[in-house]
């Protein structure tokens, strides 16, 4: 194993610069050409042409929030094949075990969301 130098992370923290300079550039910019005036009108939100109607804080169903992270749950545990999916040949059979354990808890959990009907609507 080689020594790490101090030298081997120079690029790393030329990365983080540019990184954070675009930022303060972006913000510098863009509170200088921004808009200065400033009023009741012109400071309203419009979502897509159509006047805002109400107000922003109603009651949402507890259903769709968890729908949202159910499907967040199951969107990132295909992740986890990724490198399963560029090692399969060196895995073997040991990578595929792994792998259908991994999958055999994730679908006892989505029945388990299905027996409890979370992701039922109507009720």
């Amino acid at each position: 194993m080689a020594n790490n130098n101090y030298e081997d992370y120079f690029p790393l923290v030329i990365q983080a610069a540019v990184a954070l300079g675009f930022v303060v550039t972006t913000l510098a910019v863009t509170h200088i050409l921004g808009p200065r005036l400033h009023s009741k009108n012109k400071d309203a939100n419009w979502e897509c042409g159509i006047e805002s109607d109400g107000d922003a804080r109603f009651p949402v169903s507890v259903r769709y929030f968890m729908t949202a992270i159910l499907f967040v749950l199951f969107d990132v545990e295909v992740i986890f094949f990724y490198p399963y999916a560029v090692n399969f040949k060196a895995l073997q059979l040991e990578g595929l075990m792994a792998v259908i354990l991994f999958v055999a808890f994730f679908l006892i959990g989505f029945l388990y969301v299905l027996k409890k009907g979370a992701l039922e609507w109507e009720k």
